[in-house]
């Protein structure tokens, strides 16, 4: 490059000449413009993957961690109860599967059950079609998982439609889990 300012300025003169010299060629900047429509809506259009909400996440009222998994058949969505509290007076001191309808499993614990499957991928970060089953009550209900922006996960059971139902809303865990009450 040369050192002369004058030099220089008749250079940069020159290159400007031939930039403005070339014949414009409105097929080529339309082919440009198609390419590069093509290729946004392209973009926009690929489908967004779900980011599984893998992993230990505890409970609304800090009663429980679950660890939520891939089901083994695929890409589907399930949940285990890796710990829960047990409260000093609670009637169920073992943490035993009290209420569930068939009698011959009321004597299987709490722990390490799965309790939530079937969770289908059904658009960014929503998981529909589950069912999760409430040790409460011993009744199985639809559920719906979301993983929101602020990173909590959202939990929503309902009996036929999801307008009805109550949700619970999950935050990470991040810390070692505990060992299970009776383990």
């Amino acid at each position: 490059m040369p050192t002369n300012p004058s030099v220089f300025l008749a250079f940069r003169a020159r290159d400007l000449r031939l930039l403005t010299s070339r014949p414009f060629h409105p097929a080529i900047h339309s082919i440009r413009a198609l390419v590069l429509l093509v290729l946004l809506a392209a973009a926009r259009a690929a489908p967004a993957q779900p980011t599984p909400p893998l992993g230990t996440w505890l409970t609304e009222n800090k009663s429980g961690i679950v660890e939520i998994f891939r089901c083994p058949d695929g890409d589907a969505l399930c949940g285990r109860l890796v710990w829960f509290k047990i409260k000093p007076d609670d009637p169920n001191p073992l943490g035993l599967d009290l209420k569930d309808p068939d009698p011959a499993r009321r004597n299987q614990p709490l722990c390490d059950m799965t309790f939530m499957w079937g969770f289908k991928p059904s658009g960014p970060n929503k998981w529909e079609d589950g069912s999760v089953y409430d040790p409460d009550d011993g009744k199985t209900y639809h559920a719906n998982i979301k993983l929101r922006d602020d990173g909590v996960l959202d939990l929503h059971g309902y009996i036929g439609i999801s307008l009805i139902g109550r949700s619970e809303i999950w935050t990470r865990y991040k810390d070692p889990v505990p060992q299970c009450p009776g383990h």
